[in-house]
């Protein structure tokens, strides 16, 4: 087990730290193994993650752990992550409870194998009432179909009489996304070194940090989360205003 990261270090916590956990398969290959064994080992790392935003008193931490375009890579793959899927879920319950980790989920769910939804859900249910920090799972999930079916509900509500389309407006459009319980991140952190953000909350990330590490996921650890944290509390976040205003 990583040491403890101390809530001291930091002058501010971000509430939501998301993350797109990237270079399982690279990691995987620099070994000459195949995919499936870089993402088995990346649990490693969201398990040391997730722990660590415990420690800080993290509100929220998202982890792209399945994209919707993921579905058209190999089917062996595709079926490797699906039942690794199970077998993790199944194997940190415990774990979750233990911490007071509350499992919760974004994306398109239905699209799941049902032994995956299963899981999942009875996970979930499991671990409604905990208090602590909210782990959640964006899987078959993409920034531009969350935007699109938020557009469809809205035009149907609208349609319905529910909705006037002079009340259409940014925080509207937000409470019509799948992350309406939850504040937009402050922090994205992206491992392996790339320079996008891969359709992961297009609308949510519109003023976050972004921290960008060559650290394959794998690999990531708590200390490379003090790292990233400490670039985020050095980062002046002024949503359009300039220095002079923010520090008054």
């Amino acid at each position: 087990m990583s040491a403890i990261i101390e809530n001291s270090e930091f002058n501010t916590i971000p509430r939501h730290v998301a993350v797109i956990m990237d270079g399982n398969g690279r990691w995987a290959k620099k070994k000459g193994a195949a995919r499936i064994f870089g993402h088995k080992n990346a649990i490693k790392a969201v398990r040391d993650v997730t722990e660590g935003c415990a420690e800080l008193g993290v509100e929220f931490l998202t982890l792209y752990a399945f994209s919707t375009e993921n579905w058209s890579r190999p089917l062996k793959e595709v079926s490797g992550l699906m039942q690794l899927l199970v077998l993790t879920i199944k194997k940190e319950l415990k774990t979750l409870l233990n911490n007071n980790v509350k499992l919760s989920a974004i994306g398109a769910l239905d699209s799941l194998p049902r032994d995956c939804q299963q899981e999942l859900h009875e996970a979930m249910e499991m671990t409604k009432n905990n208090t602590g920090l909210t782990l959640v799972l964006a899987l078959s999930y993409s920034g531009r179909w969350e935007i699109t079916e938020a557009i469809k509900k809205i035009t149907s509500d609208v349609k319905l009489g529910l909705v006037s389309e002079n009340d259409i407006d940014q925080d509207l459009v937000s409470n019509y996304l799948q992350t309406r319980k939850m504040p937009d991140p402050e922090l994205l952190i992206r491992t392996s070194g790339e320079m996008r953000i891969s359709n992961f909350l297009l609308w949510q990330l519109a003023y976050t940090e972004i921290y960008i590490t060559e650290k394959l996921w794998p690999d990531f650890r708590k200390d490379d989360l003090r790292l990233a944290l400490k670039a985020f509390q050095n980062r002046e976040r002024r949503f359009g205003r300039i220095s002079e205003q923010v520090n008054s």
